[in-house]
């Protein structure tokens, strides 16, 4: 078997594999075909007529200009390479492409188990309600299906995250091409029904070499009994693919939910809203989170909900800190009463830990508890890699990142990777995380937000003003990212368009709450330092959210020695990042 080294890559020609320290990285069929010509003829120049025969073969009889474009993209993004500063693909315009690392031909490593682990997906359950608006349930049942399945067997099953199945959502793509872009051995499919409080779910366990049916269930219960669908589910596919459920693994599955109807419906309901993070989806969420728990003030999840939401109200709403911190507190107090073994429960209270009580810490050890009750949790991953970069372990939270995107592959996962490459000094990775991100979620205002600081950290001013334009119309006026659009316009030169924009964020002060943080942004890119600290200082007051940026964000580097910055880094309870 041919294994190509090159990087910290490795590519399995025979498996179709392409691994990064040792993880495997999504790719999908024409794209892998892509990336083995290249390496196969790497340092040398393989045209585009090269890879259209080796891609689509003799058949090419259609225009596939667009289809090598895209075949391109999705190699480099899978790299991390970008068509400008290129490290891996260099583009010859007219005539095709070179592949530029040096390559090593070595026989493949694998893990005594790796190929006992098997790999799955939940595709998207179909609503097949009367009532479209009941869409956010099929969602929630599919997450909620995916989360049981990657907790009976952590050593032995993968289970692909949600957002990376989301994308087949409706699709007319046969299982046998979803099952290899994924990279699975078998697929799970369902459909509800929901009419009022009556419940019909069927399932079906797919295997993707034969698509023949393995298993099959139909469910008739109402909204409460979705537990013992869980379970059933579980036991079945262990049982089909040979894995072993670990004592008390199912108890936690039932500890997870509640009994009650209206409060699970509640409940998916929220997580729904809170997942599009704009102020206007929290508000829904926290409406949503907030009657869940009343209906079952045992129900951890809704209190874990409620925590999370009130936590990171203050840097993707600006809602006020003192009054957030207050009820992030209760929520997430309640939510470690009802169950502290959740792993969704420890990744709230290091949120707050992180967000509102600046008690770093504290916040990395709850993540890494989560991860422990749930190795397949990205949420907790996530949240590990952004405590550490705040932390100046900027190593170890890129590591944390790659975690997530390998288990799920969301925008935010790319967008915070690019905020840990800029807090790392590392524009140009981060640009291409960045970009990444806005390619998954094109409407996603974080990543548009982070690929204009990284832009401005490689240089690339007029870039970053126009991706933060972007961001600002996105995110609802969010204050950050108007503040970071006044800066660059100083940067720029644009010193009267950036006192406009100070200007109306001190008039947006004077009738509602307005984090500090945006305007000391502006008055930096203005020069005018004194102002900007006098703003932080307001900021740390109000416990503004923002300040926990100053420890790594470039853009601070120019006031480190500055008596007063140092004095604020140090009220805050700020560690120092290492060296």
């Amino acid at each position: 078997m041919t294994t190509f080294r090159f990087r910290d890559f490795e590519l399995d020609v025979a498996a179709c594999e392409l691994r990064r320290a040792g993880a495997a990285v999504r790719l999908e069929r024409r794209p892998m075909d892509l990336l083995i010509l290249l390496v196969e003829r790497r340092h040398e120049l393989v045209s585009r007529d090269d890879i259209v025969r080796r891609l689509w073969g003799e058949r090419a009889f259609v225009a596939v200009e667009m289809g090598v474009n895209t075949a391109v993209r999705k190699v480099r993004q899978a790299l991390g390479d970008s068509p400008e500063a290129p490290t891996f693909i260099q583009t010859l315009p007219a005539r095709g492409y070179r592949f530029l690392p040096e390559v090593e031909l070595v026989q493949p490593v694998r893990a005594v188990d790796a190929t006992r682990r098997v790999r799955l997906a939940v595709l998207p359950f179909d609503n097949l309600g009367t009532d479209p608006a009941r869409e956010y349930f099929a969602d929630g049942l599919t997450e909620e299906a995916i989360v049981a399945l990657g907790q009976i067997d952590p050593e032995g099953l993968t289970v692909i995250g949600r957002t990376s199945v989301m994308e087949y959502k409706r699709t007319t793509k046969s299982l046998e091409d979803i099952g290899r872009e994924l990279g699975v051995e078998y697929l799970v499919e369902g459909a509800v029904r929901a009419e009022g409080p009556r419940l019909r779910i069927t399932s079906k366990l797919i295997r993707v070499r034969d698509q023949s049916q393995v298993w099959s269930l139909a469910f008739d219960s109402e909204s409460g009994g979705l537990l013992e669908f869980q379970r059933e589910l579980c036991t079945a596919i262990a049982e089909k693919v040979a894995l072993q459920i670990a004592p008390g693994r199912l108890d936690s599955l039932s500890r997870r939910q509640t009994r009650d109807a209206e409060a699970y419906d509640l409940y998916l309901r929220g997580r729904y809203y809170w997942n599009q993070l704009t102020p206007p989806t929290t508000r829904r969420a926290l409406e949503y989170y907030t009657r869940a728990a009343e209906r079952d003030p045992r129900y951890a999840l809704a209190w874990s909900g409620l925590a999370d939401a009130h936590a990171s109200a203050p840097i993707n709403g600006d809602a006020p800190p003192l009054e957030a911190a207050e009820r992030a507190h209760a929520a997430a107090r309640r939510a470690e009463a009802a169950d502290a073994q959740l792993a969704e429960v420890q990744t709230s209270l290091g949120n707050v830990q992180l967000f509102i009580d600046w008690n770093w810490p504290a916040a990395e050890a709850h993540y890494r508890r989560a991860i422990v009750l749930d190795p397949a949790y990205a949420f907790g991953h996530r949240m590990l890699g952004v405590v550490l970069t705040h932390r100046g372990r900027h190593e170890a939270a890129r590591a944390a990142l790659r975690r997530a995107r390998e288990l799920d592959i969301y925008a935010m996962h790319y967008s915070l990777s690019a905020m840990v490459e800029i807090h790392g000094r590392n524009p140009q990775a981060a640009i291409a995380f960045g970009r990444q991100a806005t390619v998954i979620a094109p409407d996603f205002w974080v990543g548009h937000y982070h690929l204009s600081h990284a832009y401005e950290q490689a240089g690339e001013l007029e870039l970053a003003l126009d991706s933060i334009t972007t961001a600002g119309r996105l995110g609802n006026g969010n204050s950050k990212a108007i503040g970071t659009r006044g800066y660059l316009l100083a940067r720029l030169g644009r010193h009267e368009e950036a006192r406009e924009v100070l200007a109306g964020l001190e008039s947006i002060a004077r009738e509602r709450f307005l984090p500090p943080y945006g305007m000391a942004l502006t008055l930096l890119g203005l020069g005018e330092h004194e102002r900007a600290l006098e703003a932080l200082e307001r900021g740390r007051e109000l416990r503004d959210v923002g300040l926990i940026f100053l420890p790594v964000d470039p853009k601070w580097d120019g006031l480190r020695s500055h008596a007063r910055f140092r004095e604020l880094i140090r009220r805050c309870g700020f560690e120092r990042p290492d060296p």
